[in-house]
């Protein structure tokens, strides 16, 4: 992953690969015309595990990694979670807003001389249904992030058997690293 030719970047593509005992999510460069572009990101995260861990590679030879992310605390409700360069080096972080997010999930994304940004479930509607009905948990979920007001990045669950998310980036200044982390977050952390 070349920061300099991410940071250019205005659209992603996750998608998780199906597997049994593990999430996998490969995360590409989104095309003008909505396809899947150049693969930029693998990322594996086990089920279950009591810290949360992901690293993402270079590819799923997991020889090369990019970033991580990584829980503070032992499964913590609110939890804060860091976001690392390759060398473990801090990059941001993000948490999840345990009050807020009772009726509607909300999540705070922190980049170092940035700001905070603040995304929220779009649909209000859709957030609590997917909470009281288990049988809906299913619906596509889409979320925006702002920072004071601005469009920051969208991340939007589309239909299908397998999930899989379009993140839209107007905002030229925020680490697409931060972005491509919390995306793959959404997917792999959202139902705790």
């Amino acid at each position: 992953m070349n920061i300099q030719q991410i940071q250019g970047l205005q659209q992603l593509i996750v998608r998780q690969r199906v597997r049994m005992t593990v999430n996998q999510y490969e995360v590409r460069a989104g095309l003008p015309d909505g396809e899947e572009g150049e693969l930029l990101a693998f990322a594996q995260q086990k089920r279950m595990a009591f810290k949360e861990q992901v690293t993402l590679y270079t590819d799923d030879t997991k020889q090369f990694p990019v970033l991580g992310f990584k829980a503070r605390g032992v499964m913590d409700l609110g939890a804060t979670y860091d976001i690392t360069d390759p060398s473990g080096q801090p990059i941001g972080l993000f948490r999840k807003d345990f009050k807020q997010s009772l009726l509607r999930s909300t999540w705070h994304l922190e980049q170092p001389g940035f700001g905070a940004a603040v995304g929220q479930e779009r649909n209000p509607t859709v957030a609590i249904l997917r909470r009281f009905v288990d049988s809906l948990s299913w619906l596509p979920y889409h979320f925006d992030f702002a920072v004071n007001g601005r469009p920051a990045f969208s991340v939007e669950k589309k239909w299908g058997l397998r999930d899989r998310y379009t993140v839209l980036i107007p905002d030229p200044h925020i680490d697409r690293r931060l972005v491509i982390a919390m995306a793959v977050a959404l997917d792999a952390l959202q139902g705790r």
